[in-house]
């Protein structure tokens, strides 16, 4: 009884033995395969990492350039104030001149209507004599 005791713990011995070695090759595969992905991963991501910094390079001169563009409209939003301004001055000293002008023309007209009506009146009196 001895011997099939210690050819029974021999066979256990060498079955776990080969499970063993069963589950090494197969750690060592999956380990070669996580390697692997690994590397893929890594290169897509170093691509991908490339993609993103040229993404913000143009997005940081985007903000630039909006932000150049926001201080341009600015300075033309306050030309464009001034201006009006401007006009409104001056439109309100043309104003001031049209009236002025219509007021001195209409006693320049009404001293032309006189002084012909007295000439003419002069001129036929001074003819009937």
């Amino acid at each position: 009884m001895g011997n099939i005791f210690f050819g029974i713990i021999t066979l256990s011995i060498v079955v776990v033995a080969c499970v063993f070695i069963h589950v090494l090759l197969e750690v060592k595969k999956t380990s070669r395969k996580a390697c692997d992905f690994l590397q893929t991963t890594e290169a897509s991501l170093e691509e991908t990492l490339e993609e993103v910094k040229k993404s913000l390079r143009s997005i940081r001169g985007l903000t630039e350039n909006v932000t150049t563009i926001t201080d341009d409209i600015k300075v033309l939003s306050s030309s464009v104030r001034e201006t009006g301004h401007n006009i409104r001055d001056i439109s309100r000293v043309l104003n001031s001149v049209v009236t002025a002008s219509s007021s001195r023309f209409s006693g320049l007209r009404a001293a032309i209507k006189a002084g012909s009506a007295v000439l003419l009146t002069g001129f036929l009196r001074h003819r009937k004599k």
